[in-house]
């Protein structure tokens, strides 16, 4: 994707979130949270939480167009008739009904030389399979299934929706936190003679703690991610089977060098089904665990 064009894009999704947020804060009546007399903390939880699982939940919302968009995301036609889009359709298909979804997840196909996969959409029913070229060409059936297995498990498991709860959870405590301290902070020294409230350093603290709790929010939901990953790889391990998953990861351990930055979108890094590795303090913010670790555990379920 072009840089004007993701550009373009993150300046429409952002027009979007606040327009709605605004008009639901709008419906709701809240009321500014600095007030005169100080900090109306109902308000502010309110408001807070219309903004952090608002934002959230607006993004699960459009992360099906937006990912046939951003990743060149082709869908397969149910009825086309090319034997590799027929058969990867045929496994989704399998898979979905050993896991007991009630419909099949759409399945696409992007550009990519990465061998790698994701899944997404707002529901277990509204949902998304797609798998890079990379993979289709480099995997062979046995594998491909594997992971296959591995993404309608994260479906199935409803991950989506898991990941979007913990992020509106995290974001709203984010934003509460900081400005609850923010005002605090930017309250001392006030008394009775010296009653002026400090806007400037208000922001300027709100800016601050939201950056530190950010990073500290960002590790938790991390840690989960690492967690669903470990659920899914058992989950695969159901659906095709746990040799086949093992031999899936084992096959991306191998080719987990091959990177494509075009497609290694933030938004989605953490639905794919391996990620580059972290090494040291940055191990702490991977989405995926080590591959080393994945397969070990496999073997030993």
């Amino acid at each position: 994707m072009s840089i004007a064009k993701r550009i373009f894009l993150f300046i429409v999704v952002n027009l979007l979130v606040i327009l709605t947020i605004s008009l639901i804060l709008q419906i709701f009546h809240v009321q500014p949270f600095l007030e005169a007399r100080g900090l109306n903390v109902k308000s502010l939880l309110l408001f807070c939480s219309i903004w952090g699982m608002g934002g959230a939940f607006i993004s699960l919302a459009l992360s099906k167009p937006m990912a046939k968009w951003m990743m060149g995301v082709s869908i397969i036609n149910p009825e086309t008739k090319n034997p590799e889009e027929r058969e990867l359709l045929t496994i989704v298909d399998d898979l979905a009904k050993e896991a007991g979804l009630e419909g099949t997840p759409e399945v696409g196909i992007y550009k990519s030389p990465e061998v790698n996969a994701f899944a997404t959409g707002m529901s277990r029913n509204r949902s998304l399979v797609a798998v890079s070229s990379g993979l289709l060409n480099k995997m062979n059936p046995n594998e491909i299934k594997g992971v296959l297995g591995h993404e309608i498990s994260h479906i199935s498991n409803g991950d989506m929706v898991t990941m979007t709860l913990l992020q509106g959870v995290i974001n709203a405590f984010v934003m509460f936190l900081a400005r609850v301290l923010a005002y605090v902070f930017s309250s001392m020294g006030k008394g009775e003679k010296n009653n002026n409230f400090s806007y400037g350093s208000y922001y300027i603290f709100v800016f601050v703690f939201e950056m530190i709790f950010m990073i500290l929010g960002s590790m938790v939901i991390a840690t989960f991610s690492r967690f669903r990953e470990f659920r899914a790889d058992a989950g695969g391990a159901k659906l095709a089977g746990k040799d086949k998953m093992i031999e899936a990861l084992c096959a991306l351990r191998v080719m987990q060098e091959i990177h494509d930055p075009v497609k290694e979108q933030a938004a989605f890094q953490a639905f794919k089904i391996s990620t580059p590795k972290k090494r040291g303090f940055l191990s702490l913010f991977a989405t995926h665990p080590p591959l080393e670790e994945r397969i070990e555990r496999l073997r030993h379920l």
